[in-house]
């Protein structure tokens, strides 16, 4: 199934996991991925972070190509207050799985979808608390390994080599992946984007 949409709709995201739930969902658009800096701005709440940057991928990618709709992103982890962005080597990535290892954590995205037609933006943010089991240290040495956790948010991919590490879930499992699904169908729904 594939749903028809009122103009193209375009994904500003390089993330291949956003690229197939939003398949997933038969929706029919394209993918050109943003380029902007992901800096972490002083003072920054985690949530308040998310969503500029959701923002400015919209409208990055909006003010270089055609089209009417414009779907932003970013997802964070967040341990203690503390933002886990893509690891910077392997050492960094195992500081990361070492201190999510038996603990809760919250994933956190942020979307904006941009009408470029009438100049709308709708964002909004998603929240999933994320427990991990005890985590072993040649099992998170055999993980990094892997190459896997490098491009990352918090150093791991629940829908890949790190399917074990997640003890529960408490929210979107989607968001988690990097995309919160059904807040986002609703507002592309909203925007008539869909029908």
């Amino acid at each position: 199934m594939t749903i028809n949409n009122n103009g193209t709709i375009i994904l500003a995201s390089a993330s291949p996991r956003r690229t197939e739930l939003i398949s997933l969902a038969g929706i029919e658009f394209s993918v050109v991925p943003a380029d902007i800096c992901e800096d972490v701005l002083p003072g920054e709440a985690p949530v308040d972070h998310v969503m500029r940057l959701s923002r400015e991928k919209a409208d990055a990618v909006a003010a270089k190509i055609d089209g009417r709709f414009f779907i932003g992103a970013d997802t964070i982890v967040v341990l203690d207050g503390e933002i886990l962005g893509k690891p910077v080597d392997a050492a960094d990535a195992m500081r990361m799985l070492s201190g999510l290892s038996g603990r809760d954590h919250e994933v956190i995205t942020g979307f904006t979808v941009f009408d470029k037609i009438s100049g709308v933006h709708i964002s909004r943010s998603v929240c999933t608390e994320v427990t991990f089991k005890k985590l072993e240290e040649k099992e998170m040495a055999a993980y990094v390994a892997t190459g896997c956790p490098m491009d990352k948010a918090g150093a791991y991919a629940i829908q890949g080599g790190a399917v074990h590490f997640v003890r529960s879930i408490n929210g979107s499992y989607t968001n988690v992946i990097g995309l919160p699904m059904t807040e986002l169908y609703e507002v592309l729904q909203t925007m008539q984007a869909v029908k």
